[in-house]
């Protein structure tokens, strides 16, 4: 496992119910990490994403081809999104948590050591009825403070 690097994140969800879209964008900074399965993401939801308050962290498994999100704080919840399988997640909407299903409708990774991006798409169903289809897109960059920065001579 590597050491945490800060970076800048920037994430793009599209949630569509009904036919209806609704896009949160946010920009923020985080952690960035390589772990030995993959890598981990994690960072502090704002008042823009409706979950001010939780931390965020987002692992995503290479070997597994999976995705795990769970937040922790103002929220408590986990989202599983595997490739081929549906999960069932507890979901909380911060007035009280139920089990949801989660089937992986695409998942693509460029994530490195570098940085880069991963995309995920999943549908959320209630006693499999579909309530929502969801794409998420991050983008990492990791930062580098000036000490680590080569000198010019």
């Amino acid at each position: 496992m590597s050491k945490q690097t800060e970076a800048l994140i920037k994430i793009r969800g599209i949630q569509r119910v009904d036919g209806d879209n609704d896009v949160v964008e946010l920009l923020t900074t985080g952690f960035f990490s390589k772990r030995k399965d993959g890598y981990l993401i994690s960072y502090e939801e704002s008042e823009a994403t409706g979950f001010e308050g939780a931390s965020t962290t987002l692992l995503y498994e290479e070997k597994e081809d999976r995705v795990t999100l769970t937040r922790t704080g103002s929220v408590n919840s986990q989202l599983i999104v595997e490739k081929g399988k549906r999960h069932q997640c507890s979901y909380d909407l911060g007035f009280g948590s139920m089990i949801i299903g989660v089937s992986c409708d695409h998942l693509q990774s460029t994530l490195s050591s570098e940085g880069g991006n991963i995309s995920f798409g999943y549908s959320l169903d209630l006693n499999t009825a579909l309530t929502s289809e969801n794409h998420v897109l991050v983008s990492v960059v990791p930062t580098h403070s000036e000490e680590n920065r080569p000198t010019e001579k």
